[in-house]
């Protein structure tokens, strides 16, 4: 049985003093803010940023040719032509997000001579790893329609320059 002679003191039965650390001291460490830090606050992502993300995964795919119909595409290329203008990496994707999920639509041009059925899956595929990646969203649907077949001998459709 020990008794407390004095702060930070106990007198052992034998009858020597051991030095302790004082009981107001030994707290348990305290934890502010309370919970884990990644639960504190919200993030929300926009759904331009998610349209960037399956924009450039889409065309990582071989047989895409490019995304949007023929008249965005044409704007888009009148758009890059003008000073300061930049590549519209978000043509023919339209996203919808919510907090947890996204559901997106693309639209793209194929080359000739590819499975479509097999684009289709590629971009499907390569679009929800990386939105998934990205933006930690559950895809739960990607839209794909296929506006356009490129036939090799077509000129890419930009319009020509006003001045010669």
């Amino acid at each position: 049985m020990t008794d407390m002679t004095e702060q930070g003191r106990t007198r052992n039965p034998q009858g020597t003093s051991e030095v302790t650390d004082p009981p107001t001291l030994r707290k348990a460490p305290t934890r502010r803010g309370g919970g884990d830090p990644a639960t504190r606050g919200r993030t929300t992502i926009a759904d331009g940023v998610v349209e960037k993300i399956a924009g450039l995964a889409a065309r990582d795919v071989v047989g895409v040719h490019a995304l949007g119909s023929g008249l965005s595409r044409t704007f888009g290329a009148v758009r890059d032509r003008v000073p300061g203008g930049s590549k519209s990496v978000t043509r023919g994707v339209k996203a919808e997000v919510g907090e947890v999920q996204t559901a997106l639509d693309l639209e793209i041009v194929v080359d000739y001579g590819v499975s479509i059925s097999d684009v289709a899956r590629a971009v499907r595929e390569n679009v929800i790893a990386a939105v998934e990646r990205m933006a930690g969203l559950e895809v739960v649907e990607v839209n794909i329609a296929v506006s356009d077949v490129k036939l090799p001998e077509e000129e890419d459709e930009e319009p020509e320059p006003r001045i010669q």
